[in-house]
């Protein structure tokens, strides 16, 4: 199961008319491209694994949000600017993912740094399973069979995440990462096996 297309699709209505799409058209006035806030929404969130890294939890999960909202406007941009294109998908969903695994990583180098081996344990599940949520859509897609299924996908996971860095939880919301999105993965397993052609 996953959030109720009734509820997601009002929602990324909304955000689009009144939030991303506003800003790309400024964005576009000022010749800023999508693949250049692609990038800039990665090195900020590269910013909040350093953040993170040295123990400034709460002001690391500000910016590692603030990537996150980042993230809305390069596609805004390449539809309205004309811009979209195989490579520039291709090349968002890269910097995405990448820029997750950064954030939990510098999560996972402070728990190091404190000597606080369920932090690490915690920090490296959840990293793991959510490369996992990625990697299960993608090669099901890979073989026509739709992949964007489960609980956890990545808005979720950083709603989550972002929700326990600024609330200091963050042991807990790694630990719901790491079950909720392992869930997920198997979700999906699941569903591309009942999908799967038989030999």
């Amino acid at each position: 199961m996953s959030i109720p297309t009734a509820l997601r699709v009002p929602a990324k209505v909304w955000a689009s008319r009144y939030f991303s799409h506003p800003i790309a058209r400024v964005l576009l006035a000022l010749h800023v491209g999508p693949n250049l806030l692609t990038f800039a929404g990665f090195l900020v969130a590269c910013a909040g694994a350093w953040l993170l890294a040295e123990g400034s939890i709460f002001w690391g999960g500000v910016v590692m949000l603030a990537g996150a909202v980042m993230d809305m406007f390069d596609g805004a941009v390449a539809r309205l600017g004309g811009k979209a294109s195989v490579f520039g998908a291709f090349f968002d969903s890269v910097m995405d993912r990448l820029g997750e695994a950064v954030v939990l990583a510098g999560i996972a180098m402070f728990y190091v740094r404190e000597g606080h081996e369920l932090g690490v344990v915690l920090a490296i599940a959840a990293l793991v399973a959510s490369v996992m949520v990625s990697y299960t859509r993608a090669r099901a897609e890979g073989l026509d069979i739709e992949g964007d299924v489960g609980v956890l996908g990545r808005p979720e996971r950083i709603v989550v995440l972002g929700a326990g860095l600024l609330s200091g939880y963050v042991l807990w919301a790694l630990g719901v990462i790491a079950a909720v999105a392992g869930f997920t993965v198997l979700q999906r397993v699941w569903y591309v096996w009942r999908r799967a052609p038989r030999a």
